[in-house]
Formats: structure tokens, C-alpha cells, sequence
């Protein structure tokens, strides 16, 4: 972890005392969003606020403490040994509906991740299966020594195969194909809050588990709480501050002012681990959404040329969308991972200036003198701002030329529309929650295989030989000097091919009232635990 990262969490982790002090009478935190919980199955869907959903619920073997280091969770103890690395599993922990964890409920979990028609490939990366190797112990073989492993784990939680099997979800969820399960609306976890009630795009409610095996070190005094999204911006500000919610996870950027001026309410803020990008169809020969200056589908896909999206890279005013759309709430970038992430140099990020005349000569070098079309696909409830920067940029590239159409829609139908290659352009939010640049290479551009999960989120699906071979270095070596070279020369070779169109690293703003205390973390999830309501 750098040392920016690693000087802001202990700053944090040396507040919590204070935010935290002993507060003997419970409490019901009503919290809001712009869009659903999108599944409850751990695996069917890799997405943030899904993961903190999840995260309330279910556990993994490892965890992040406060000021973002690795500590035990269900799991005791660990060691690396040849095969990979040997994890102790905690006695006498229950599931929400009885059953007792055993390492079999671990070796299922983490082999189900591995499935592939798990969205959480990403998190398995060195894995090659779980297996008992004892009475109460758990052999995870690797083909890496890499300490990301322990990172990546943190997102890997544990169900109960005999519920599993039970409910008929041996398997994860597909998700993408929009297949319904047991698994997607009910939960049976070993964490602090059991999920009680389940309306889809309604709410959603969650009750403190008091028998959660770590109950003496519950930071926070929330008994329940009511998770309602909100799709409307105006909606959910004018809910915070009538006290119908007390927490918003994504505030309005253009709301923070008044928000910060109300009474009763306040706004924490700080960088987000999350670059927002756009991903290009870069491999079909024609691709579905694309039109010629008329009008007409176009026979040839002008993504596949690198001076197009070169135009369309050096075209994008950042510090423009920074001041209009965002209202300051971003960080213009030219790389897919931010300044907080393993492996980030600030030469490989720093933004173009704006050139259009250079980009319009570029489009004429390629064939596209008149320009083109495309449609730009958006989801318009899930990252600060998401479709008015998708407008922003249609505006932009249409002083070059370029007519794009913004076709913007809720999460829940985007990301399955995306992911099923259903795009010829895509707005991409990624963050990486192992806080290691590779997570990002590997998901966003990496050659897709649905088998080993590389390239699970590169929706253009770019494929580079240079580009694999630079991540295979990574993933054989174990230096971490060495290693994190590696992903600095990945992340160069991404910057210099153009395989995305990095945007701008976003800003979190969390809105909240006066009597709610919360620890502010860089991959925007929070952790309800930890809150406490005065």
C-alpha cells in the first residue's frame, strides 16, 4: 500500500475512538441510493454497492480493519506453505439460520468463485482450488506467493453448502442472463446484519445478527437498517433533509452546496479508488451501434483504428467536465487506475490538453474526413454523474465530427446489456478494491476468458499480445518491487495503445445528518458496523 493511502487510513483509524465511543440504546440507520441492491448471491455480481450490501451480510476468511490492513476474520490464522497458502478456520461460528461453519462451507465457497458463472473471477487470480486439509483447516492452492492473494480474499465470502444445496444454488447466479434464484433474494450469512426483508427497487432491510461470533467488537449501534433507493437526485436530497433518510451513499454533486449550508446535515468527502472510462468495441469488423456520417450502419469498425481512438482521447476537455458536470468532484486522469492504486505513475496519468484540430486530422488520416456515429451506452443511476458526463462527452466529440448518442438507462439494465457485449460503447466506473493496479489490468484489459476471468469488464474486448504477456509477468512474480514495476509498464502499454478512454478519477461525497457518524473509506462502500447514530 503507498504511503498517501496508508497516511489517510491511519488518520482515519486514530479518529474512530471519538466516532465511536460506547452508546448503550440501539438505533435505525434509513440509508439511500440512486439505484438497487442488484443480487444477494456472492458471486453474481462484482459491483460495488452490491458488495457492500453483501458485505453486511456475509464474510470472508480475511477482512480490512479501519485503517485498511489485513486482519483475521473467519478465518484465525494463515500461512504461506508451498502449495499456496493455509488457512485455520474459526470454531463454533453459526449462519443466520443455524448451521454451524465448517472448512467444507469454505472449500465450496471459494471453489464456487472459481465457477464460470461467477462474476468474482477477478478475485481469484493465482487461485487454482480450495481444499480441507484437516480438521479444521483449509489448503488454498496458488500458483503464486503474491500477497494480493490475502487481498483478494476479502472479497471472497463464505455461504453454507448445505443451504446452498438445499435452495438450489450450488451454482452462482447468471446474472447477466437474468436468471432468477433463491440465493438472489435471500441470504443465510455468518455477519453482523441478517437480511430481513427483501423488495426489489423498494427496500431492503437488515437486523443486527447479536449472535455474530465477533458481537463484543461491534463498533456501531445500528439494530436496523433500511436500505430505499432513490433514483430521483432532487428525490433524495429533499429526503436527507426532511429526515426521511439519514444517510445518502451518492449525493448530487450539484446538491453538496446546499447540502453543506442545511442544518442538521453534513457532507464528508475525500478521493475515490474509482476511474471513470469509457470502452470501446475494438473487436468485431463491424460493429452494432456504429453509423456513417449519414446515418447508416457502417460496414467498418473505425474503433479498431488506434487514431481514432486517439481522436476521441485527446478531444475530451477533462478539466471542463471537472468544472461543469462534476462541480469538482473528480480528478481529470489518462490512466484506467487511480493515484491511490499500486502501480499508478503520474506520468502514465497525466491527462492530454485538449486538441480538436489535431483529432479531426487524425479521424481524416483514418478514413473518417465527415466523421461518424456511434451510440454511447450509460447507465444513469450508478456513478456521480454518470450520464451527464456521458452528455458532456457526446458534445465534446461532436466538435470533431463525431455523432454520438447517449443511450442511457438504470444499472440493472446496464450492466447486463454490457457484459453481454450488447454495446459498441461503454461508460466504465472501476475501482480496485485490492487497492494493486493489476486487479484493474486484468478485469479491463486483459484478452477476455470467461475461464480464468481475465478480461471479465473489458465490454470492447481489446485484445493485445503485449498487453498478456506484460500481465503474465505480473502474475509469476512475487517481488514486490519488481512486481509493482511490471504493472507500471502494463499500465503504460494500456496508456499507449489506448485500449480505454480514461476520463477522470472520481471524488466521494458522502451526505449524511448531524447524528450520524461514519468511517469514510476510499472504495465508497461503508461499513454498517461500524456506524453509529447518536
Amino acid at each position: 500500500m503507498n504511503r498517501k493511502l496508508r497516511l489517510q487510513l491511519t488518520a482515519a483509524a486514530a479518529a474512530l475512538p471519538l466516532v465511536f465511543a460506547a452508546c448503550a440504546d440501539a438505533a435505525t440507520l434509513n440509508w439511500s441510493s440512486a439505484g438497487d441492491i442488484l443480487t444477494f448471491d456472492i458471486h453474481a455480481q462484482n459491483e460495488n454497492l452490491n458488495i457492500t450490501a453483501l458485505s453486511a451480510v456475509y464474510e470472508g476468511l480475511v477482512r480490512y480493519s479501519p485503517d485498511r490492513r489485513i486482519e483475521p476474520s473467519l478465518a484465525t490464522d494463515w500461512k504461506r506453505v508451498p502449495e499456496g497458502f493455509l488457512f485455520t478456520i474459526r470454531k463454533g461460528v453459526k449462519f443466520h439460520e443455524g448451521e454451524t461453519l465448517t472448512p467444507g462451507d469454505v472449500v465450496f465457497s471459494i471453489n464456487r468463485a472459481l465457477n464460470p458463472r461467477s462474476q468474482f473471477k477477478s478475485f481469484t487470480t493465482g487461485i487454482v482450488k480450495a481444499e480441507a486439509a484437516g480438521a479444521d483447516q483449509v489448503l488454498i492452492r496458488t500458483t503464486t506467493g503474491s500477497p494480493v492473494i490475502l487481498n483478494q480474499i476479502v472479497d471472497l465470502k463464505i455461504m453454507s453448502e448445505s443451504w446452498a444445496k438445499a435452495h438450489g444454488a450450488l451454482e452462482p447466479q447468471d446474472y447477466v442472463a437474468k436468471e432468477e434464484s433463491y440465493a438472489a433474494r435471500h441470504a443465510n450469512g455468518t455477519g453482523p446484519f441478517r437480511l430481513t426483508t427483501r423488495e426489489e427497487d423498494v427496500k431492503t432491510v437488515f437486523t443486527a445478527n447479536h449472535d455474530w461470533w465477533d458481537e463484543k467488537n461491534r463498533a456501531g449501534n445500528v439494530e436496523r437498517a433500511v436500505f430505499r433507493p432513490i433514483a430521483s437526485a432532487a428525490t433524495r436530497t429533499a429526503a436527507l433533509l426532511s429526515g426521511e433518510v439519514d444517510f445518502v451513499i451518492d449525493p448530487a454533486a450539484q446538491d453538496l452546496q446546499r447540502l453543506r449550508k442545511s442544518p442538521g446535515v453534513k457532507v464528508t468527502e475525500g478521493p475515490e479508488n474509482r476511474t471513470l472510462m469509457v470502452a470501446l468495441d475494438e473487436y468485431r469488423d463491424a460493429s452494432p451501434y456504429v453509423r456513417d456520417a449519414a446515418g447508416k450502419p457502417l460496414a467498418k469498425n473505425p474503433f479498431k483504428d488506434q487514431r481514432v481512438r486517439e481522436a476521441l482521447f485527446i478531444s475530451v476537455n477533462r478539466d471542463g467536465i471537472k468544472r461543469g458536470v462534476m462541480r469538482g468532484l473528480s480528478n481529470p486522469t489518462g490512466t484506467i487506475v487511480t493515484s491511490i492504486v499500486n502501480g499508478w505513475s503520474k506520468d502514465v496519468a497525466e491527462p492530454p490538453k485538449p486538441d480538436v484540430e489535431k483529432a479531426k486530422k487524425l479521424l481524416a488520416e483514418a478514413g473518417y474526413p465527415q466523421g461518424f456515429g456511434f451510440t454511447l451506452d450509460c447507465p444513469n443511476n450508478r456513478w456521480t454523474n454518470d450520464e451527464a458526463t456521458c452528455k458532456a462527452l457526446a458534445s465534446q466529440w461532436g466538435r470533431i465530427g463525431v455523432k454520438v448518442a447517449v443511450n442511457s438507462m438504470p444499472r440493472a439494465k446496464y450492466f447486463p446489456k454490457v457484459l453481454s457485449f450488447d454495446t459498441s460503447a461503454g461508460l466504465v466506473g472501476w475501482g480496485a478494491p485490492t487497492f494493486d493496479g493489476f486487479y484493474s489490468l486484468q478485469s479491463l484489459s486483459a484478452t477476455f476468458n470467461p475461464k480464468t476471468g481475465d478480461g471479465i469488464a473489458n465490454i470492447g474486448r481489446a485484445s493485445l499480445a503485449a498487453m498478456d504477456e506484460a500481465q503474465a509477468k505480473i502474475k509469476a512474480e512475487e517481488d514486490p518491487v519488481k512486481r509493482t514495476t511490471f504493472i507500471t509498464e502494463a499500465l503504460q502499454i494500456e496508456r499507449a495503445n489506448l485500449l480505454h478512454i480514461p476520463v477522470h478519477e472520481l471524488m466521494i461525497a458522502w451526505a449524511m445528518k448531524q447524528n450520524v457518524e461514519v468511517v469514510h473509506r476510499p472504495d465508497n462502500r461503508f461499513t454498517m458496523e461500524w456506524v453509529k447514530v447518536k
